[in-house]
């Protein structure tokens, strides 16, 4: 029995930790970008097929930032893009930027 209280304690122990670190987790706000820059970057996106990473004006009630949605862009219309089945408003992104693209070939282990 003591044996699987030990085992509980460090499983139990080990989640805590996940759940501090989440919870410690803090978007930094990256550049407002303007409205120009923004539409370059998600033209040039499409136009390249690139998958880009969007930082959301949104906070959460804290006042930290989400995490940033990233994916390609597979639509748009009057009011916004979207990325896979996420619509994000063009009047919601603080921040866009193209992702670095990594061949598999290229991880080396």
């Amino acid at each position: 029995m003591a044996k699987w209280a030990g085992f509980y304690l460090s499983e139990h122990t080990s989640e805590i930790s996940k759940e501090k670190q989440l919870r410690d987790h803090v978007n930094l706000p990256k550049e407002r970008m303007a409205p120009e820059e923004i539409n370059e970057v998600l033209y040039a996106a499409q136009l390249k097929t690139e998958m880009i990473c969007i930082q959301k004006e949104l906070r959460d009630a804290d006042g930290n930032y989400f995490d940033d949605v990233h994916g390609f862009i597979t639509g748009y219309d009057n009011l916004g893009i979207y990325l896979g089945d996420e619509k994000v408003d063009y009047d919601e992104i603080r921040n866009v930027s193209p992702l670095p693209y990594h061949k598999w070939s290229d991880v080396n282990d």
